[in-house]
C-alpha cells in the first residue's frame, strides 16, 4: 500500500498571478480522503471546476482569473490526483460520488453551479442526479458519456481504454517507474492510416531531464518538459495515482453510475459542450463522445444546450475563451 507523496505541498499556490486575484488552496478531511482544493474571491454565485483524469485544478489555469470575476470558483483534485489523497483500491464513481457529497456538505455550503471536463464531467452528472439539493447546473465539457461504459469502453470504442492500459502497463508501478516511458509506443491517430508518434530520442531526452529533475527534488512533483502544456501534463501524471486508471481497466471503477439512468433522474440545467471526434475502424472512437451520443443525451434530459465547440478535448485548456464565453452565457439562464 502507498499513499500520495504530494499531499504535504496542500496550501502552496506558486502562481502569483492567482494569489494576487485572491485564489487560495486548501485540504477538506471528509473523514475518508483529504481533497485538495483552491477557491477564490467571493464575487458571484459558487462554480465549481472538476478536471479530467489525469488532471488537477491546474488545468484550468488559463480561466481561473477570469471566471473569478463572476463566481466563486472552487477547482479540486478528485482522489488519486494532485495533492489530494490517493487511495489503491478504492476507486469508484460511488466512491467519488460520496467525497462530493462531503465537500459540498462540508466545504461548499450552498448551492453551486458544477463545470466537469471529461471523466469530471460524468462526476457533475452524478453529482446533478444525486446531489439536486445542492447544483444549480452542470457543464458537462466533452465527457465520454455512454462511450465510457463496459462493455463498449473496452470492445467498440476502444481508444481511451487502450491509452488507461497502457498507462498501467508502462508507468502503473509507482515505486519503480520512468514516466517518460507512458510515451513509449502511445500511438494518436490523425488519419485512418497515419498516426503521431513522440520519436524515441525525445523520449530519451525526456528521460534524462526527468532523472535529473528527481535526484535533486525527489519529494517535488515533476517540472520538466517543453511547451507548457507537456510540462503539465508531465506534471500531472507524477501526481496521478495510476491505480485510478487501472479501476477502469480492470472493471472496479464503474459501480454506482448508470449513464442513462443518471441523466433521466436530472432537472437542474444542462449545457453540453462538444468537442471534436472522429472514428477509425482500428481505434473505434477518438473522442469522447459522438453525434449519436449527443442525441441520446437530448433524448434523457431534454432540458440540455448544446454547443460544438472544435477543439481539442480538454476544451477550457485549448479554448479558454470560448469555454469561458459559454459559461457567462449559460449562467444567465440559471436561477441561482
Amino acid at each position: 500500500m502507498y499513499t500520495n507523496p504530494y499531499q504535504y505541498l496542500s496550501g502552496r499556490i506558486e502562481d502569483r498571478k492567482l494569489q494576487k486575484a485572491g485564489f487560495k488552496e486548501c485540504l477538506y478531511d471528509t473523514g475518508q480522503v483529504k481533497l485538495n482544493y483552491i477557491v477564490g474571491p467571493d464575487k458571484g454565485p459558487n462554480l465549481l471546476l472538476i478536471p479530467a483524469q489525469m488532471g488537477t485544478w491546474e488545468s484550468y489555469s488559463k480561466v481561473l482569473i477570469p471566471l473569478s470575476q463572476q463566481f466563486k470558483v472552487y477547482a479540486i483534485d478528485i482522489r488519486g490526483h494532485g495533492k489530494s489523497s490517493w487511495t489503491p483500491g478504492d476507486y469508484s464513481w460511488a466512491a467519488i460520488g460520496e467525497d462530493m457529497r462531503s465537500f459540498m456538505e462540508g466545504v461548499i455550503q450552498n448551492k453551486v453551479l458544477i463545470s466537469g471536463n471529461s471523466s469530471g464531467g460524468l462526476v457533475a452528472i452524478w453529482c446533478a442526479a444525486n446531489l439536486s439539493q445542492y447544483v444549480t447546473g452542470i457543464v458537462v465539457e466533452d465527457a465520454p458519456v455512454f462511450s465510457a461504459e463496459l462493455p463498449r469502453f473496452r470492445d467498440r470504442d476502444r481508444f481511451v481504454y487502450n491509452g488507461l492500459k497502457h498507462l498501467v502497463d508502462n508507468i502503473g508501478d509507482v515505486n519503480h517507474r520512468d514516466l517518460a516511458d507512458y510515451f513509449s509506443g502511445l500511438e494518436m491517430p490523425v488519419s485512418e492510416n497515419r498516426i503521431k508518434k513522440m520519436p524515441a530520442w525525445m523520449i530519451q531526452l525526456l528521460s534524462r531531464q526527468i532523472k535529473k529533475f528527481q535526484a535533486a527534488h525527489s519529494n517535488q512533483p515533476l517540472e520538466v518538459g517543453f511547451p507548457a502544456a507537456l510540462r503539465l501534463l508531465l506534471k500531472s501524471l507524477s501526481m496521478f495515482d495510476p491505480d485510478f486508471a487501472r479501476a477502469f481497466v480492470d472493471g472496479r471503477f464503474y459501480q454506482g453510475l448508470d449513464h442513462a439512468q443518471a441523466l433521466r433522474a436530472i432537472t437542474c440545467p444542462i449545457l453540453l459542450l462538444h468537442a471534436s471526434w472522429k472514428r477509425y475502424e482500428k481505434y473505434g472512437l477518438v473522442g469522447a463522445l459522438d453525434d449519436q451520443d449527443v442525441k441520446h443525451i437530448m433524448e434523457l434530459a431534454p432540458q440540455t444546450i448544446y454547443k460544438k465547440i472544435p477543439a481539442n478535448h480538454v476544451i477550457h485548456a485549448f479554448k479558454p475563451h470560448a469555454y469561458i464565453q459559454a459559461l457567462l452565457d449559460f449562467k444567465k439562464t440559471i436561477k441561482s
